[in-house]
Formats: structure tokens, C-alpha cells, sequence
């Protein structure tokens, strides 16, 4: 496919940003603020799908480009590149997680117990019209539990091993510095498991959501429950130069783990950054659907993967607004010749009719 460079309008150009600019106007660090403490379910999903976890450049992104998710998820990519990976943290497990929710669609009574945590699962949807008015919303206050659930949750998965319901797989330790890394090798087919989960975590959620809800309806084998869902903070832990792990900080993360009984209990995984419901549920149920036999092409690892990239589609989508001169034009010339090859031959048999009247004439 052939491209025309846009130039000799490098003053239209030029105000053509300066207008956008304009529109934003002044980005300041109390903007960005306002962004970071007033949308924070977005942010998480702009580090999510961006990888990299700072909330203030997250905020910053967002900030910059006027609220347009994909070009902020670019800005914060393209800075992720500029940086140097100085070391790999620990490995982290789930009993490892500072669990603020964890709920199972699958069993009532779960060791540890269900902990709805912050949700609007179970709420009425009302615009609050008043705050247009002046007036205030204000949340009525949290009332402390007579007995806080513990900060850390079991597995559940273990326990269901432990009965017996799902089988066993030993994990295999694996060297930090052999663990593939999506941001720094292409994603080959078939994909190995870590390149897999490492697209689905960084996948955009809106098709994410578009492909596992096709999943779900019936476009696949598969039909998911929820078996664990959790929303928790991270332990970082790097291990020092000397040996000793400290920990770094906490990071926000969502994971989910879905189960189908089609065949035999079988589970599907998604973990990423941030806490995003339904972008976990969705995925976890496409890396389900994608090991079973003969999947549906809205469960195919291949078309999953490559369709819910946000950077890449976003781009080729915009990348058609550049200019096509020289490609539409040539579709022109064909489409001209077509036309004037079909009218050639149509008035041909007619000019012969004449010629053989006149020949008829002639000899008479």
C-alpha cells in the first residue's frame, strides 16, 4: 500500500495543532491532580493497556490529550520505551495480594469468605441532576465492619485442587531473565502462554469486552463462571544487590479466574494492572475459549490478539485519514478503463450491423 506525504502545508499543519492545543488550553499540575483523584478507574485503564503502571503520567496523558484514551495510551507507550528496565521484581501469588475485593460466582461458601468490597454491582443507576444545580453530592460514610476481613485471601483454585475438582499442574520455576516480555519480542503464533496473557493484560477493553461477550452468547463451546474475581494491591519486592528483598510499594491489580464445566472443570486466567472488572472477566474467558478444539473465530488466539491490540488498531484505523492520492487515483484509472472497455463493446456489434446493411445495399 502506497502513501503521499503531507507537505507543503507545514504552516497549515502547525496551526492545525496549535487549534487543538488551544482547545485543551493550560495543562498544569492542578489539572493533572484533578485527573489522577477525580477519574480513577480511567487511569487504571490507561496503565493497563499503556504497561506501565505511574498514575500521575497516566493522569498526565489523559490531561494531554483532551480525554482521548487511545492517543493517551500511545503517549504513555511511547515514554515506557524511552526508560531503562533497571530489574525484574518477585514473583507475586495470590495469597501475596493486599485483597480489597474478592467475590465467586461459583461457590457461596468460599474459604476466607466473599468480600464485596467497592462495587455497584448490587445499586440503583441514578444521575445525581442535583450536582448541576449546586448542590453537592456527597456519599454517605462507610461504616467500618464489626470484624475486618484479613488483608490477605487463600486461593481458591488450591482448595479446589486439594478436593480434587481441578487437576494438578506443578508450576515450573522459571529464571527472571527467561521470561518473555511482550514489550520487547514480537507475538509469534501459536503464542507462548506468558506472550498470551501479557496481550490480553495489556488489551484494549472495549474489544476485550466486543469479542468475549461474542464468546459468551454462544459464539464458542465455552460458558464461563466466575470462579474467583479479585481487586487488590500488589506487593512489589525487588531483591537488593546484596541478597535482601524489600519491598518497593504496592501496585493496584485485578485477576480473575473463570471456569467452564463443558467438557471437565477447566480454567481461564487474565491479571492487569489497575482494577477493571470487566476487561479481566472478558479475557479470561477468551483464554478459555482459545485452548478449546476448533474455536470460533471470536475466540481464535490469533484474530483475538491481534484485533484487541489498542496501539495498532487504533492506528491503522486513523492511518486512513492520511492521503491515498496516488492509490485512489490508480483505482480511478482502472475503474475509467472498465467503463470504457464495457462501452466499447457494447457499441461494436452495433457498428458491425451498419457495416454489413451498407455491404447488403452495395451489392444489391
Amino acid at each position: 500500500m502506497a502513501y503521499v506525504a503531507t507537505r507543503g502545508g507545514e504552516y497549515a499543519i502547525e496551526q492545525a495543532e496549535r487549534l487543538f492545543r488551544a482547545d485543551l488550553g493550560p495543562i498544569t499540575r492542578e489539572r493533572v491532580e484533578a485527573v489522577r483523584t477525580g477519574l480513577p478507574y480511567l487511569i487504571d485503564r490507561v496503565m493497563g493497556e499503556a504497561s506501565l503502571y505511574e498514575p500521575d503520567l497516566a493522569a498526565l496523558a489523559l490531561a494531554q490529550a483532551g480525554g482521548d484514551l487511545y492517543e493517551a495510551i500511545l503517549l504513555l507507550r511511547a515514554y515506557r520505551t524511552t526508560q531503562p528496565r533497571i530489574a525484574v521484581a518477585e514473583p507475586v501469588g495470590q495469597t501475596d495480594l493486599f485483597t480489597v475485593r474478592r467475590i465467586s460466582a461459583a461457590f457461596k461458601d468460599i474459604p476466607g469468605g466473599q468480600i464485596l468490597g467497592p462495587t455497584l454491582d448490587y445499586s440503583h443507576r441514578l444521575l445525581q441532576v442535583d450536582v448541576l444545580k449546586g448542590e453537592d453530592y456527597v456519599p454517605e460514610p462507610v461504616i467500618p465492619a464489626a470484624k475486618p476481613a484479613p488483608a490477605t485471601q487463600p486461593s481458591l483454585t488450591s482448595w479446589q485442587k486439594a478436593q480434587g475438582l481441578i487437576p494438578e499442574h506443578p508450576a515450573q520455576a522459571v529464571a527472571p531473565d527467561d521470561i518473555p516480555d511482550l514489550t520487547r519480542e514480537p507475538l509469534l503464533f501459536p503464542a507462548a502462554r506468558a506472550h498470551k496473557l501479557q496481550s490480553l493484560a495489556r488489551s484494549d477493553t472495549g474489544g476485550t469486552l466486543a469479542l468475549g461477550y461474542a464468546t459468551m452468547r454462544g459464539y464458542s463451546s465455552v460458558h464461563p463462571t466466575v470462579n474467583e474475581l479479585r481487586l487488590a494491591e500488589a506487593p512489589v519486592r525487588m531483591r537488593h544487590p546484596c541478597g535482601t528483598i524489600f519491598s518497593a510499594g504496592r501496585v493496584r491489580v485485578s485477576q480473575t479466574e473463570v471456569i467452564s464445566k463443558a467438557r471437565e472443570l477447566e480454567l481461564g486466567f487474565s491479571a492487569t494492572f489497575g482494577w477493571n472488572e470487566v476487561k479481566v472477566i472478558a479475557a479470561a474467558t477468551l483464554d478459555l475459549a482459545s485452548t478449546q478444539p476448533n474455536p470460533h473465530p471470536a475466540a481464535n488466539e490469533e484474530f483475538v490478539l491481534y484485533h484487541t491490540e489498542p496501539v495498532e488498531s487504533s492506528g491503522f484505523c486513523i492511518h486512513f485519514k492520511l492521503p491515498h492520492y496516488v492509490t485512489f487515483q490508480s483505482s480511478l484509472d482502472a475503474l475509467r478503463r472498465v467503463k470504457a472497455d464495457k462501452s466499447t463493446a457494447t457499441t461494436k456489434p452495433a457498428d458491425d450491423e451498419k457495416l454489413a446493411t451498407r455491404q447488403e445495399e452495395v451489392a444489391l
